[in-house]
């Protein structure tokens, strides 16, 4: 058992630092966008529409989902380090644009292929009582890409060029596909067939009948409309209050991924001792009375900047206390249901940066607090109505 255990959580560590990879791949682009646009030789816009391939690709991971419910979740972690390795590599040696276009897109897709499965894995192996504290262990990816990753990246294009990421994080992907292929068996992977999940449309069927699970989808999707709706806009919000300089508005950003990595690791060391559900709706209810208080106590700095780290706080938190939750939603289908979580946090954020804008000119930060209190309090009726009377 004991060495059963420490397999497990070799390979639950490897699967990490490849998260970090996929991650990376994600985020640099964004403070990066100005040097990929000289260095590709095409206008700033073009460089966004980049982002936005990759954040599309959350809708399509629910497509590939049912393969790791059948086959095993192996299958589905080789095949999306295997896409980031070479969508990566690709970009590195054809830096054009339509290549570096297609390179970003399969990175956001592999890496919407890996997370679902490896948190579908962790679902199948780790007792309930202890998922928060691995899921929340693992989601240190998220904040260690910008505390991190991000940073390296920036030295690595500064001193050899700005295709210098693409190849590390193709090398990296590949180094990632070749240590998880030895450490976990392929025998190790196979699930019998579940009926109900041979494909995306009967999953969906399941879904729709399945009060649980929709109750999930639909606080997902609220939480990042709601994070997304501030989130677009504190920017121009920290720049028209306090006179931040881009240099100043990067060490603002570091706020964001300490407050992510602090929830993340309250996930793990709170959330399994108060309840996954509870601690879900704590953080939901906390992150709602942030956004309230943002206006009325942003009147200096200081003030702003913690009430920022708050926000990002209590939001991680729930998010990925909700994310633990999930595992154990629909136990036959965990790829699926991960995949439908992270794709109705993808639309949510989607929906949630196109409503940031309007309400932020229309409004300012009032507006802009208010609507997301709303839209959380949306989140919060949903996970209390999906999980009343629910039991894991």
């Amino acid at each position: 058992m004991k060495n059963h255990n420490s397999r497990l959580v070799l390979r639950i560590g490897v699967a990490t630092l490849c998260r970090i990879v996929f991650n990376t791949a994600r985020r640099f682009v964004y403070p990066f966008a100005p040097v990929l646009s000289r260095g590709l030789g095409v206008p700033l816009p073009a460089v966004t529409s980049l982002i936005a391939v990759n954040q599309f690709t959350g809708i399509l991971g629910p497509f590939f989902a049912p393969v790791g419910d059948r086959r095993g979740y192996r299958i589905m972690l080789l095949a999306g380090l295997g896409l980031l390795s070479v969508g990566m590599l690709a970009g590195g040696f054809l830096p054009f644009y339509g290549v570096v276009l297609v390179a970003l897109f399969m990175a956001g897709l592999g890496r919407n292929i890996f997370d679902p499965a490896i948190q579908a894995y962790v679902g199948d192996r780790v007792p309930y009582k202890r998922r928060g504290l691995v899921i929340g262990i693992m989601e240190f990816a998220w904040a260690g890409s910008a505390l991190l990753g991000v940073p390296l990246m920036g030295l690595l294009i500064e001193s050899m060029g700005w295709r210098a990421p693409f190849f590390v994080l193709g090398g990296s992907g590949l180094v990632g596909l070749a240590i998880l292929g030895i450490l976990i068996p392929a025998k190790s992977g196979k699930r019998k067939s579940v009926q109900g999940s041979v494909n995306p449309l009967s999953a969906w069927r399941q879904f729709a009948k399945n009060r649980a699970a929709l109750g999930v989808l639909g606080f997902s999707f609220f939480i990042s409309a709601a994070n997304d709706n501030f989130f677009v806009i504190y920017g121009a919000w920290l720049e028209n209050g306090f006179g931040l300089s881009v240099v100043a508005l990067g060490m603002a950003t570091m706020v964001i991924g300490v407050a992510e990595l602090l929830g993340e690791g309250l996930t793990a060391s709170f959330s399994d001792r108060l309840g996954l559900r509870r601690s879900a709706v704590i953080g939901l209810v906390l992150s709602g009375v942030c956004y309230a208080l943002l206006p009325l106590f942003s009147s200096t700095l200081t003030m702003a900047l913690g009430f920022l780290f708050l926000v990002f706080l209590t939001v991680e938190f729930s998010i990925v206390t909700c994310l633990s939750l999930s595992t154990e939603i629909l136990p036959a289908m965990r790829a699926m249901m991960m995949s439908g979580y992270v794709a109705a946090a993808g639309i949510g954020r989607v929906a949630g940066a196109l409503l940031g804008g309007p309400v932020w000119i229309i409004g300012g930060m009032e507006a802009t607090a208010f609507v997301s209190v709303m839209i959380s309090a949306m989140g919060l009726v949903s996970l209390v109505w999906g999980l009343k009377g629910w039991r894991p």
